[in-house]
C-alpha cells in the first residue's frame, strides 16, 4: 500500500468528511482536503494546481479553501481563493498552519485536520454565510492523487 491509502484509517477520513460537512454547513465556502505521495515541484504551486484541477477556483464567490498535504514529503498548504483570502486577517492562514503542525508534529493528522477544517469554516460562515439557495458546489470527499 502507498503512505497515502495508509495515511488515515477509514474512520479518520470519514470523520475529516463530516469536520467538512459541519463546517460548510453555515455557509456558502467550499472546503476540500486533498492527499498525495509526493511532489516533484514547490508544494505551493502543486496546491494552486491541485485547487484548479478540483474546480475549487469555479465557485461562485471565489471562497474555496484547499488543505493540501503531499505526505511523503511532509509538505502541506492552506489555499484559499480569492474571495476568501481578501476578507481574512493577514495571518490567519499563518496561524491555521501553526496550530495544524502542532498535531502533525504528535502524529495526529486527522485532528489537525479537522482542526484546520475547521477554522477555515468559521471564516467563511463569519463572511459568507449561508443563504437561501446556497447548494453544496463541491464533494466534500478527500480527494487522493
Amino acid at each position: 500500500m502507498s503512505k497515502v491509502t495508509d495515511f488515515l484509517s477509514k474512520e479518520a477520513e470519514q470523520e475529516i468528511v463530516e469536520a467538512i460537512r459541519m463546517a460548510e454547513k453555515n455557509t456558502s465556502g467550499e472546503i476540500r482536503v486533498h492527499l498525495e505521495k509526493t511532489t516533484s515541484i514547490d508544494a505551493y504551486d502543486r496546491a494552486r494546481e491541485v485547487f484548479h484541477e478540483l474546480k475549487m477556483d469555479e465557485t461562485e464567490l471565489q471562497n474555496g479553501v484547499l488543505i493540501y498535504l503531499a505526505v511523503e514529503d511532509h509538505y502541506f498548504v492552506i489555499c484559499g481563493d480569492k474571495g476568501i483570502n481578501d476578507v481574512v486577517q493577514d495571518d490567519f492562514w499563518n496561524c491555521t498552519r501553526d496550530i495544524m503542525v502542532t498535531h502533525f508534529k504528535n502524529g495526529n493528522f486527522k485532528q489537525g485536520l479537522i482542526d484546520g477544517i475547521t477554522r477555515a469554516g468559521e471564516q467563511l460562515q463569519h463572511y459568507f454565510p449561508y443563504l437561501e439557495g446556497n447548494t453544496n458546489e463541491l464533494t466534500n470527499d478527500i480527494s487522493k492523487g
